[in-house]
């Protein structure tokens, strides 16, 4: 089992930048893929972004691409998603979520994830 939790979100002006965390505090944290997910009010959880267990394989939605980076970091049991040129419309909650599958299908449904965390706020403000 994997305890996830999330940091970093905030308010933050348009254009401007933010990183988020996803930290696991148990079980075999490089055994599993990590995404990330939005969910505003009012619409369904939404796929941003997810890595591959090594951190060799990162996946983005095509929303995201070029404006979000994912990476991850196993030795201190951490994922993160750099976002950048932020907008008002990517104001959400963002979780980060564990799985043991793979590959950019799996990553993109969150059926396929087994553990999630409490999700932190982002607000981008116009």
């Amino acid at each position: 089992q994997v305890h996830l939790v999330e940091s970093g979100g905030g308010l933050v002006q348009a254009g401007g930048s933010l990183r988020l965390s996803c930290a696991a505090s148990a079980g075999t944290f490089s055994a599993y893929g990590i995404g990330w997910f939005r969910q505003a009010p009012g619409y369904e959880r939404q796929y941003v972004a997810a890595i591959s267990w090594s951190g060799a394989s990162p996946f983005y939605a095509d929303a995201f691409k070029g404006r979000f980076t994912i990476s991850r970091d196993n030795a201190k049991n951490a994922v993160y998603l750099q976002m950048n040129s932020l907008k008002p419309e990517d104001t959400a909650v963002y979780y980060c979520a564990a799985t043991t599958k793979s590959g950019s299908y799996y990553f993109s449904v969150p059926q396929n994830y087994y553990y999630w965390g409490q999700g932190t706020q982002v607000t981008v403000s116009s």
